[in-house]
């Protein structure tokens, strides 16, 4: 009789030994199958940039708004040096309208921005870093409000000779009757300055001698 009430009352021990060590195995692998399933399903950062982009190779840049081709909503004048050194690229001047449309496109090179150097060198050559720093002038400058001029071309303008290709004698006629005509003016190589007009008679920028 004593033995069998003994064993009722080791019974409930033995079960509540037993019965907690299986419990924080199930856990522990619950826990791990959780973690794993939510690493797999972690959404990718796309929002992160990407290593190479289209605008990779861009050196320097330089944009402007200023009065053209419309009074009544600016040019956007830009030029975007590109290459695999500043000493050795290419720019591209452009000038788009305000609606998109570029009406104007020119690539410009590394060299002939630089060219002009020699009139303010005081020694007979110049550094890496002078030359360097002299086209980042450039591009920083090439927009300054001093390079436009109004009007495009003097009323008193006469049309040269012999003709140039470009503009024709009415669109010249045209030019030197519209006072609020925007010239912009610009340097390539050592010399050579460039005017450039939008002529409202042909729709389209024309170079002035």
């Amino acid at each position: 009789m004593r033995l069998c009430l003994l064993l009722s009352a080791l019974l409930p021990l033995v079960a509540a030994c037993s019965g907690p060590t299986d419990q924080p195995a199930n856990s522990t692998s619950s826990a791990t199958a959780s973690d794993t399933t939510a690493a797999a399903l972690e959404p990718l950062d796309t929002a992160r940039a990407a290593a190479i982009s289209p605008q990779s190779d861009t050196l320097l840049a330089s944009r402007s708004r200023h009065v053209f081709s419309n009074p009544a909503a600016p040019d956007v004048f830009a030029l975007v040096l590109r290459g695999p050194s500043v000493l050795s690229g290419e720019a591209t001047f452009t000038i788009t309208t305000a609606a998109g449309q570029v009406i104007f496109r020119e690539i410009l090179t590394s060299p002939e921005l630089e060219a002009a150097l020699v009139y303010e060198m005081k020694t007979p050559t110049a550094t890496q870093a002078e030359r360097e720093a002299y086209v980042r002038r450039r591009v920083r400058e090439f927009f300054a409000e001093t390079n436009f001029q109004r009007p495009a071309l003097p009323a008193t303008a006469t049309y040269p000779s012999p003709a140039p290709a470009s503009p024709d004698r009415a669109t010249w006629n045209d030019l030197r009757q519209r006072p609020d005509a925007v010239r912009f003016d610009y340097l390539v190589g050592k010399e050579d300055r460039r005017h450039l007009a939008w002529s409202p008679l042909s729709q389209q920028v024309v170079h002035l001698p």
